[in-house]
C-alpha cells in the first residue's frame, strides 16, 4: 500500500487511457466493456484509477464517472487526472501551461468526475513555452484553493521536481514513462524512492525484445507455470522500488484481470537480478 489521495491505495492501480477510441480519441468501441473493467478493477481490489482529460477527450473521465460514482463520490477509490494537454486529433498531444488554461482544466475535471476536489491533479506536460515557475505556482494555488488534495508532475526529470519544490509545491506523484525495456528514468525513480514520491510508471508492461521468445522474460516464465511474460514484467516493477505504482490499461476485462495477477507473484532475488542486468 501507498499513500496517494489522502488514502492508503493499492500499489498496482489502473491506467484509465486505453478505455477510449483509437489514439486516445473518442469512445470506445465497446462501451459496455469499458464500463465493465473499471467495475470489474474495483471488484477485485484496484482502488487507485489515473486519467487525465485529454483521453478521449473527456471520455474517460466521464466514463469512470458513470461506471463508479456512487452519487456521493468514489468510495474508497483515488481518481488521479491530469491535465496541461490540448487535443486537436488522435495520437496529437500538444502542451499548454498558461494559468488560466490548467485552472480550465481542472475545473472541468471537477465538473466530469462529479467531485468538489480531486484527490491528486498532475501536470501532464511542463509547457516549454511557459515560464515553469508560473506553471508551478497554478499547482500552489490549487492547493491552497481547496480544488486538489494534492499535486504530482509527468515526464519531469529530478531539476523539474526540485525546482517545483523549491516554489512551494509538495509533489507527491511522478508520472514518467518506465518499463523493464525503458529505464532511461532511473535516476528519477532513485530520487522519488529517497523522498518517498510515489512513482507511476506509464507503458508499465512493455518489455520490448525482453519478452520475446527466448528471452529472459521467456525463460524466468518458465520457473512459474501460468504466469505470464507480462505479468512478470509488472512483478518486477512492484520489487523494483516500494514508491511504485504501476498503472497497467487495457480495454478488457479479460485482460485486466490478468494484469492484477501480478500482485500475487514473487520473484526470486535471482530472478530479479537476472531481468534488471538483462535491460
Amino acid at each position: 500500500m501507498i499513500n496517494l489521495g489522502g488514502k492508503n491505495v493499492s500499489r498496482l492501480g489502473f491506467g484509465a487511457m486505453r478505455i477510449t477510441g483509437p489514439g486516445v480519441w473518442g469512445p470506445p468501441r465497446d462501451h459496455d466493456e469499458a464500463v465493465r473493467v473499471l467495475r470489474r478493477a474495483v471488484e477485485l481490489g484496484v482502488t487507485f484509477i489515473d486519467t487525465a482529460d485529454s483521453y478521449g477527450p473527456y471520455v474517460s473521465e466521464e466514463l469512470i464517472r458513470e461506471a463508479l460514482h456512487d452519487g456521493s463520490g468514489y468510495g474508497d477509490v483515488v481518481i488521479a487526472t491530469k491535465g496541461g494537454l490540448t487535443r486537436s486529433g488522435p495520437n496529437v498531444w500538444p502542451p499548454l501551461g498558461r494559468r488560466e488554461y490548467l485552472r480550465q482544466c481542472l475545473l472541468m475535471s471537477l465538473r466530469r468526475l462529479g467531485v468538489e476536489r480531486i484527490d491528486l491533479w498532475q501536470l501532464h506536460r511542463i509547457d516549454p513555452r511557459t515560464p515553469r515557475e508560473e506553471q508551478f505556482g497554478e499547482l500552489r494555488a490549487f492547493l491552497d484553493e481547496g480544488l486538489v488534495k494534492q499535486v504530482g508532475l509527468s515526464e519531469v526529470d529530478v531539476a523539474d521536481v526540485r525546482a517545483a519544490q523549491d516554489a512551494g509545491v509538495p509533489v507527491v506523484s511522478v508520472q514518467n514513462r518506465y518499463n523493464l525495456g525503458d529505464r532511461r528514468a532511473e535516476e528519477l525513480l532513485d530520487f522519488c524512492t529517497d523522498q518517498g514520491i510515489a512513482f507511476i510508471p506509464w507503458a508499465p508492461v512493455d518489455a520490448g525484445a525482453l519478452a520475446r521468445p527466448g528471452g529472459p522474460l521467456d525463460a524466468v516464465a518458465k520457473n512459474h507455470p501460468g504466469v505470464t511474460t507480462g505479468q512478470l514484467a509488472l512483478a518486477w516493477l512492484l520489487r523494483r522500488s516500494p514508491v511504485m505504482v504501476p498503472i497497467p490499461g487495457t480495454s478488457s476485462v479479460r485482460h485486466l484481470e490478468e494484469n492484477l495477477g501480478a500482485a500475487g507473484i514473487e520473484l526470486t532475488d535471482e530472478e530479479f537480478q537476472l531481468l534488471a542486468d538483462a535491460a
